[in-house]
């Protein structure tokens, strides 16, 4: 190796929320001598660090830009309001948007959610991020709607959340710009789907190519040996079948003795 080559590494972004110590654990066991890099991005900028290239796959919120990326759903979050403990709604466990109508709900500019028109009483403005929006409900201004993940991520003595059984919900998943299906990006793949280290499908395109090709040839291979013997069982069949049917030759008479 010279100096100038650079060791393979695999850069995955991943937004608040996502935990992913379990597939970098397995990453790291199987691929031992390629390093894995985190990078937290925010939603906003997970897609564009993703088009850059300045990361091989990402675990994002949906929805993604399909005609550039490839996504797969992972799982789909609850949605909780975030609330001050003393809050009224605490008294429930469960509440639906309708519940809402008369709080005032902050709408932060990296909401994860993409309400056709958010609940609530419109905020007196839009915080940069969840996690300011949370400083103001502490402060007991406002309430948040967000996925579960983000109201654990962010945890205050002073807060608690509650269900919001009707509030649209968002979608983790893992994606990747579609024509950057790298050999990396594929053995990543095979780990969140939970594939096995030996399993097929878990393979790089050109060795399921070479798999799928051998156990084609195989069972071919193992027919001849038995097509020939059935061959050569059927002409003997046919030979002794015609010697069977024909006449058989008189015995020879020998030669009469003559008298002395």
């Amino acid at each position: 190796m010279t100096g100038s080559e650079e060791t393979p590494s695999f850069r995955l972004a991943y937004v608040p929320g996502v935990t992913p110590a379990k597939w970098v654990r397995i990453w790291n066991e199987r691929l031992p001598d390629i390093p894995l890099t985190l990078h937290q991005v925010s939603p906003a900028e997970a897609s564009d660090l993703l088009r850059a290239g300045d990361a091989d796959a990402g675990f994002v919120r949906l929805p993604v830009d399909r005609t550039f990326f490839s996504a797969i759903p992972l799982y789909t979050e609850a949605t909780v309001v975030v609330v001050p403990k003393d809050h009224v709604i605490t008294a429930a466990e469960e509440v639906t948007v309708a519940d809402l109508a008369d709080e005032v709900l902050f709408h932060p500019l990296d909401d994860v959610f993409d309400w056709d028109a958010p609940p609530g009483e419109p905020a007196f403005e839009r915080p940069a991020t969840t996690e300011d929006a949370l400083e103001l409900v502490a402060a007991g201004v406002g309430l948040l709607v967000v996925p579960q993940s983000l109201a654990r991520l962010y945890h205050r003595r002073d807060l608690t959340y509650r269900p919001l059984t009707d509030a649209p919900r968002s979608t983790v998943a893992l994606s990747w710009p579609e024509e950057a299906t790298t050999d990396m990006v594929e053995d990543f793949i095979g780990i969140v789907r939970g594939r096995s280290v030996n399993s097929t499908r878990g393979r790089r395109p050109a060795e399921e190519a070479k798999a799928s090709q051998a156990s084609q040839e195989k069972p071919r291979r193992a027919q001849k040996p038995a097509a020939a013997k059935a061959a050569s069982a059927g002409r003997t069949a046919r030979t002794t079948g015609a010697k069977s049917a024909k006449s058989p030759k008189p015995a020879k008479r020998g030669k009469p003795r003559r008298r002395s």
